[in-house]
């Protein structure tokens, strides 16, 4: 039987295309390693991509890749409900394309390393049944009889975002050489690692311990970067200068997402002007008012939520938004936190919807001073769409200048998008707003700018070790470190008692200090804990029920007293930010304040126990008394 054309070879969750898998991420399967490929090559005609209308976040795109950027697509899946599948069927091949990577495989009984290109190794038939036992062997071992190949587990990445196979015959060769190559990876210890792995040449017999290749010295020795874009099938045209690194197949640096994050909120006050604001990414294209009366007799009808209203109304208000978008009258599409933060700030004016409901509540006894407002967010639609991603750096180390992260921002497609792919998760929080005098009370305290100054020093030095320009840019400041500690130290509190793990609760964090935006004076300074859901109706009220004032206030004083000792002290409280490049906090660990990597903003940085409460090590920071 011959091997199937473009068959199945696993699955991944829907969302997991946004945050873990996405363009250019390598997919671990059981028997191989693939590489999810460019946007060119996806399939979304057919009605199997699901539009995604979140008008404020398309906007955010735009802004960052380009206006040709026309929607925001969920992955390509079949709808649900609709039963078994015929695997040789058209409707067993919908999904995200992916490609053999890395190219080189290895036979664990011979020791055998060469590319699929050879011909030395060969797929087994295909299961049509069983997509996860796709595999190649190596049918002509001396060793043993068809042996399952792996993936060559070592790779080459840039800072720019390319990835390239480890160049396996100019390392053992130390350069380019004729030599008709057969190469051999040989383990001579039990660890695994790089310096008990040999590369041998059968032809010419020369041989290179694999650990030249790691550290400092050993990135020197490698060749520049080709600028290969395996997602893309091509090199990047404009060349690449940088030095490749070696790095490991699985490492958790090969793949970061570039995502924009939104929270849907009503831009309308009128229920009408609400429903075309939500559906605009599919409205601005209506000609005339015709074209509704004839939509609204079709099946499915794209103006169901549009009950109650004449096709009149519903023209006029489509000419309205159309008018409004013409004129420029928007919120500017970088400053995604700004309108979230006037919702949150103002709950009393909000508009509730069927994706936004806001409830305001009593501050905690005993936090009057230092809060300002709680407010339960008992629902919410998070958007997250992704614009590209970066390799050994992740894009919240690069930071927000435009021009650094563009240049390390790999492209996930040949040209300009006309769409990216999106993910939407419903769910429930609790907003915290703290009180902007004690906020400037604190920030006005000589230790607090010593403290600054520490942690600029820090920030600049990360910043530098990984030759991000300029390195002195983009610090957060110590309103964020504040804030951002505080957020850490009360979800690992309501982790233990809302139900959920610690891995789906999530941190939002509104930070500005006054007039750091031209006609945005206002300053903001809260935080929002949420968590949500890939379902249709999210959560189910857990982590709302923790914001009413007397559990809030149970949870505050448990959260603080924590945070007041460490299982790691004393050496956790006497760290201090680190001016060597290796860290960007003071007194945190993983026992006391890290969350995991999808949880946290900033990837663990800018967090010190002392600016929340007095520690074995200081008292003096300290902003609850």
């Amino acid at each position: 039987m011959p091997p199937m054309k473009n068959p199945r070879v696993g699955e991944v969750r829907p969302s997991q295309v946004i945050f873990s898998y996405g363009v250019g991420a390598l997919v671990d399967l059981p028997h191989l390693s693939v590489i999810v490929m460019g946007l060119d090559d996806w399939t979304v005609d057919g009605g199997l991509a699901r539009v995604i209308e979140e008008e404020r976040l398309l906007r955010a795109v735009r802004s960052q890749l380009g206006s040709q950027v026309q929607k925001l697509l969920a992955p390509p899946a079949l709808p649900p409900g609709n039963g078994p599948v015929d695997p040789f069927s058209d409707l067993a091949r919908v999904g995200v394309p992916v490609a053999l990577f890395p190219r080189w495989m290895l036979c664990p009984r011979c020791q055998r390393l060469s590319p699929l290109s050879s011909g030395l190794f060969t797929r087994s038939r295909d299961d049509a049944f069983h997509p996860e036992r796709t595999r190649y062997v190596h049918v002509g071992c001396e060793e043993g009889k068809q042996p399952i190949v792996v993936p060559a587990r070592f790779l080459v990445a840039c800072e720019h975002g390319h990835l390239d196979d480890f160049p396996w015959v100019e390392f053992v060769h130390r350069g380019p050489t004729t030599c008709a190559t057969q190469l051999r990876l040989i383990e001579y210890g039990p660890s695994g690692e790089a310096r008990d792995l040999v590369v041998r040449c059968d032809t010419c017999e020369r041989s290179r311990q694999l650990s030249d290749a790691f550290g400092e010295e050993g990135r020197a020795r490698m060749p520049k970067c080709r600028g290969r874009r395996p997602h893309l099938r091509d090199f990047d045209p404009q060349g690449c200068a940088q030095q490749v690194r070696a790095i490991l197949l699985g490492a958790s640096n090969l793949w970061f997402g570039d995502t924009v994050i939104a929270l849907a909120i009503p831009t309308e006050s009128v229920k009408l002007a609400q429903l075309v604001e939500s559906k605009w990414t599919s409205l601005q294209q209506v000609p005339n008012e015709q074209f509704i009366t004839v939509m609204r007799g079709m099946t499915p009808n794209p103006f169901s939520e549009f009950i109650g209203y004449s096709d009149n109304e519903i023209w006029q208000a489509i000419e309205r938004r159309r008018a409004q978008a013409q004129s420029g009258e928007s919120d500017d599409p970088v400053d995604l936190k700004g309108r979230e933060w006037e919702q949150f700030a103002h709950p009393a004016s909000h508009t509730p919807s069927k994706d936004f409901r806001l409830r305001e509540v009593a501050v905690p006894s005993g936090f009057t001073q230092p809060i300002a407002r709680v407010v339960l967010v008992e629902r919410l639609r998070e958007v997250r769409a992704l614009i590209g991603f970066t390799r050994i750096d992740a894009p919240g180390e690069i930071g927000a200048n435009p021009e650094g992260s563009e240049q390390r921002r790999m492209t996930l497609a040949r040209k300009a998008p006309a769409w990216v792919p999106a993910a939407e998760v419903r769910g429930e929080g609790i907003f915290i707003q703290f009180d902007e005098a004690a906020i400037q009370q604190w920030l006005s305290h000589e230790v607090t700018e010593r403290r600054e100054e520490q942690f600029r020093a820090s920030h600049t030095s990360w910043r530098r070790a990984r030759r991000i320009e300029p390195p002195e840019a983009d610090f957060p400041g110590m309103r964020y470190i504040l804030l951002h500690t505080f957020t850490h130290a009360l979800m690992r509190q309501l982790v233990l008692e809302c139900g959920y793990n610690a891995a789906s609760l999530r941190e939002r964090i509104y930070a500005r200090n006054p007039k750091e935006i031209d006609g945005r004076p206002e300053p903001m300074a809260g935080v929002l804990i949420y968590t949500a859901a890939p379902d249709s109706e999210g959560t189910l009220g857990g982590l709302v029920g923790l914001g009413e004032p007397e559990q809030l206030r149970r949870h505050l004083q448990a959260a603080l007293r924590d945070a007041m000792q460490c299982a790691s002290d004393p050496l956790c409280a006497e760290h201090e930010p680190s001016v060597r490049g290796t860290t960007v906090h003071a007194a945190a660990c993983h026992a006391c304040l890290f969350a995991p990597e999808t949880s946290c903003e900033r990837g663990n940085r800018y967090l010190d126990r002392s600016v929340l409460v007095s520690t074995v090590e200081r008292e003096d920071l300290a902003f609850f008394q």
